[in-house]
């Protein structure tokens, strides 16, 4: 709570700084969106959905055998024979581990590949930025997470996607 409120006053205070320098430039980007937009980025991107594509299959089809396996418990439970159901209800649970953890694992694996993809871009990135920096002037730049509102006008993060796609032909 202390960290936001210092956070809050910092902001606060740049802008009472920027209230008395009228002539201060700020704009808002959002650099990880701006990259991962790219179109650069989206081909590495489905790249690396292509490479794990079966893992995902994988997944897909072992929860498919748990709905399978809940459905014939609910259907045939009064039926079954007190071992069997229990069998059943044991392969349910093998199954959810075994899908808890693969899920975790290709989750873990889907982040590896896009902070790859952020570092790979990140020189064309900085390139880009220092020269809209210097064409536009640009005296201060801020995360649009750090702000509580900010108008569209002064996001430049579509701009530059834009010359980070103009930068690849």
């Amino acid at each position: 709570m202390i960290k936001k409120f210092a956070q809050m006053a910092m902001v606060a205070m740049m802008f009472a700084t920027v209230a008395a320098q009228a002539e201060m430039k700020i704009v808002v980007l959002d650099s990880v969106r701006a990259i991962l937009e790219s179109d650069e980025a989206k081909i590495l991107a489905e790249a690396a959905n292509k490479e794990m594509e079966a893992e995902q299959n994988e997944l897909r089809a072992l929860a498919e055998e748990m709905q399978a396996l809940n459905t014939k418990l609910q259907t045939d439970g009064e039926v079954m024979s007190a071992t069997e159901s229990r069998k059943v209800q044991k392969d349910i649970e093998d199954k959810q581990i075994d899908l808890q953890f693969r899920g975790q694992k290709l989750q873990k694996e889907v982040q590896d590949r896009r902070q790859e993809i952020l570092q790979e871009l990140a020189p064309k990135f900085d390139k880009v930025l220092k020269d809209i920096i210097s064409v536009d002037q640009i005296d201060l730049i801020m995360a649009p997470n750090a702000l509580q509102y900010a108008n569209s006008k002064h996001d430049i993060t579509r701009r530059v996607t834009e010359k980070l796609n103009e930068e690849r032909d």
